[in-house]
């Protein structure tokens, strides 16, 4: 009976490996989090540098990949208020950041509401994170100021 057993789980894993194996290989960075790791990138209506520039993100936007295009060089991602576009791979890195989603944003000095607000932050701040402690974040601005910010005040 156990032999049965690992005989069905070995089919189901190859099977699984095989529908993997199948995938574009642009798969893998769909729904990955990635955001800008220069000081500003341009945000594109299509995938190459003949497009209109539809914004510019600073350092520490974050963007999800939705799709990238057929040369592998251009993402096609979405921010945090929903708007796609297309921007360059090379200006994307793997980092932990966030952005502000409510108008205006306490930056503390602590993790807590007790601490002092040391800045206040509009909607669509940027921010690396640099330490997490239960519902709060230790951010960092492209400019260097750093402070504190409650999870529900970021996406």
């Amino acid at each position: 009976m156990q032999t049965r057993y690992n005989h069905f789980i070995l089919a189901v894993l190859t099977g699984i490996l095989a529908v993997l194996a199948m995938l574009p290989e642009n798969a893998a960075a769909e729904g990955k989090r990635l955001a800008v790791g220069e000081s500003v990138a341009n945000i594109r209506s299509g995938p190459g540098t003949k497009y209109d520039v539809v914004w510019r993100a600073e350092q520490y936007t974050p963007f999800v990949i939705i799709d990238q295009d057929k040369t592998g060089e251009w993402y096609f991602c979405e921010d945090f208020e929903g708007s796609r576009a297309w921007v360059n791979k090379k200006l994307l890195k793997s980092l932990d950041t966030v952005i502000t989603k409510k108008d205006q944003c306490n930056i503390r000095k602590g993790p807590g509401t007790n601490h002092d607000i040391v800045f206040e932050a509009e909607k669509g701040v940027p921010f690396r994170v640099l330490e997490r402690k239960g519902e709060w974040l230790r951010v960092q601005h492209a400019d260097g100021d750093t402070g504190w910010i409650n999870k529900i005040l970021v996406w």
